[in-house]
């Protein structure tokens, strides 16, 4: 039997938006490293997910660390964005279904926090605008 972040990894290596609307919680919370607040349901998450595969989603994006519940897995990863090098955890819920129903990202060290916030703020303005 498959562990539902299997999905999750397809999604990160194809970018099928559709495979990650379909792997989604419609009542999905995300945690956003640089957001205050939590960002609800499957719409937003799509958005700041779609946005992070294309900022943080280079040739030397990768998984490091994977580390499995039953419901759960925290991936730690690493790339490198203009020549700043980043290196994250993404913690992941799941739903009895194998639909992520929570996912919190966080980042280090302080420069790349600060330079993956103004990339992922450009990004998701421009999204916004297309709407």
């Amino acid at each position: 039997m498959t562990h539902p972040v299997d999905a999750w990894h397809d999604v990160v290596a194809t970018r099928d938006m559709a495979a990650l609307d379909a792997l989604l919680a419609d009542d999905v919370v995300f945690h956003s490293p640089v957001v205050h607040t939590p960002q609800r349901g499957k719409a937003v998450t799509g958005m700041y997910l779609g946005a992070a595969l294309s900022v943080l989603g280079n040739d030397t994006f990768a998984y490091v660390r994977d580390v499995r519940g039953d419901h759960d897995a925290v991936l730690e990863f690493e790339t490198t964005i203009d020549g700043t090098f980043v290196n994250g955890v993404d913690l992941i819920s799941f739903d009895e279904d194998g639909r992520i129903q929570n996912f919190k990202v966080m980042l280090r060290p302080l420069q790349a926090v600060n330079l993956v916030h103004e990339l992922m703020r450009t990004m998701l303005e421009e999204a916004a605008g297309r709407r």
